[in-house]
């Protein structure tokens, strides 16, 4: 058991009320229905609720401490209920500072693997994670597909959860003695303060593109968030960067940490000779001392990249090469990430591509391994209450892309899927088919199709729910595709 006063200690108040400072913890929470008599309650000014407006609900139930970042409550009633009462100027570092020590700071006693970047996070965390139990027998994972402690397997809400949940699974892992975990780091995650004060050994950055515009409102405000991670940095740590993305200069600029380069142009980790099919992909890299010659089961030029970041990551903190290179090799196919389905001589493929950046990425590199005589034919949506400027966007890519397109919903939310719909068509010139039910739209394209057509279906990937009004239910691309190729 730990006590308040230890905790308090680790973060920076503006002011503290207590009588009970030598009491024991027993849970920390942001959520108001989990609190207990030894629990600190840590009031989050979130997008939907606000934390501070369950206090008198938390003192009620007598907890130990309450750590707020407004001041909402007279000091009488904190000192009247033997609560402690902490101020803070941000409660989500607080958060995050006293998970870590709650759980132990179990990062500090890891080798923690930070990836970022708009597209290729689930794929590179994966390849890592596959690298690590190869060489180390052990692994762990969080992610936007799962999170992995070992061999088990937690479903993920979150690309990256609230830093207590990941201080737990941190800590849980240690607890399994795992050595070493791969964490795919959002833009959200950063500006939200969900990884603050994790000690990254080494942290990769994928791309950047058009994404996420409805939370940060500019691409700066987007790099910016992704710079967090860097700027945070040690000087015992390593980033290593994508040569080809003109983001990644600024990204570490100010970085203190050692500096490394990944990409197809000259860089200490040079992608050269890629080929790929629709049953993996080869590419070699050229390093300062030697040419290595890899393969995936994983299709796609990008693909290269994605393996390239993880062997450059995981050969820069000293794991064995050629172990590398064999971890890469057999990673199996990840779930909805270009993902080959074929029955009956008919050919689909599911893909989580959400935006035109991506979009235009997985088309192209399709039509590199299809050729002109196979014809490509696109289903994919938008997400509601997400940013509406990428809809036009990627309706032109697909259009530019794709010899039929079939435009449907993607988790509308709370918005209305025909006025999703318009929104995607306002940026094409000819739309071959659309319909807001997304089960009928894969099968006329399915239906549509002969043997020489591919049909890649975007959007949803490893995702097996529709979400409707905040009502998620049950929809699987996969299967659909299955159903009725």
């Amino acid at each position: 058991m730990i006590k308040l006063s230890e905790i308090l200690n680790k973060i920076s108040s503006i002011q503290v009320i207590s009588k009970n400072y030598d009491a024991d913890v027993s849970n920390i929470t942001s959520d108001s229905r989990n609190v207990n008599s030894g629990s600190i309650f840590v009031a989050i000014s979130g997008f939907k609720f606000d934390g501070h407006t369950f206090l008198q609900d938390v003192i009620n139930k007598g907890v130990a401490a309450v750590i707020i970042e407004k001041n909402v409550l007279p000091d009488e009633i904190f000192l009247q209920s033997n609560v402690s009462k902490v101020l803070v100027q941000d409660s989500r570092k607080a958060l995050a500072e006293i998970s870590s020590e709650f759980y132990g700071n179990p990062s500090k006693l890891m080798k923690i693997f930070g990836i970022t970047g708009t597209k290729g996070k689930s794929t590179t965390a994966i390849f890592l994670y596959e690298i690590i139990k190869h060489i180390e027998e052990k692994a762990g994972l969080i992610g936007t597909i799962e999170n992995r402690i070992g061999d088990k397997k937690i479903p993920s809400k979150l690309t990256t959860p609230e830093s207590l949940q990941i201080n737990e699974y941190l800590a849980e892992m240690l607890n399994s003695r795992i050595k070493s975990a791969a964490i795919e780091i959002s833009s959200h995650s950063l500006e939200l303060k969900r990884v603050f004060g994790l000690d990254i050994k080494i942290a990769g950055f994928t791309n950047l593109a058009s994404d996420h515009l409805d939370y940060h409102k500019t691409t700066e405000n987007y790099l910016n968030a992704k710079k967090i991670l860097f700027d945070s940095l040690s000087e015992n740590s390593i980033a290593i960067v994508n040569a080809d993305d003109e983001s990644s200069s600024k990204l570490v600029k100010n970085c203190k940490s050692k500096i490394l380069t990944y990409g197809t142009i000259k860089s200490d980790f040079q992608i050269l000779n890629i080929k790929t099919s629709l049953n993996g992909t080869s590419f070699s890299i050229k390093t300062k001392e030697n040419l290595y010659n890899l393969t995936t089961k994983l299709i796609g030029e990008f693909n290269a990249f994605n393996a390239t970041l993880a062997f450059g990551m995981a050969t820069s903190i000293g794991f064995d090469v050629q172990k590398t290179i064999e971890a890469i090799k057999n990673t199996p196919q990840i779930p909805g990430r270009f993902e080959v389905v074929q029955k009956n001589g008919k050919t689909a493929i599911i893909d989580y591509a959400h935006t035109a950046g991506s979009m235009e990425a997985a088309l192209v590199s399709l039509r590199k391994i299809v050729g002109n005589d196979v014809k490509i034919f696109t289903v994919f949506g938008a997400g509601g209450d997400r940013d509406k400027t990428k809809r036009p966007e990627m309706g032109k890519v697909a259009e530019k892309y794709s010899d039929k397109v079939f435009v449907t919903s993607d988790n509308p939310r709370t918005e209305n899927p025909n006025l999703i719909i318009e929104d995607i068509l306002a940026g094409m010139k000819n739309v071959h088919f659309h319909n807001s039910d997304r089960e009928i739209a894969i099968k006329t394209a399915i239906d549509e199709a002969d043997n020489k057509t591919v049909v890649i279906i975007e959007g949803k990937g490893h995702e097996t729910y529709s979400e409707v009004n905040g009502i998620r239910t049950h929809f699987d691309d996969k299967e659909i595709a299955e159903k009725y190729l």
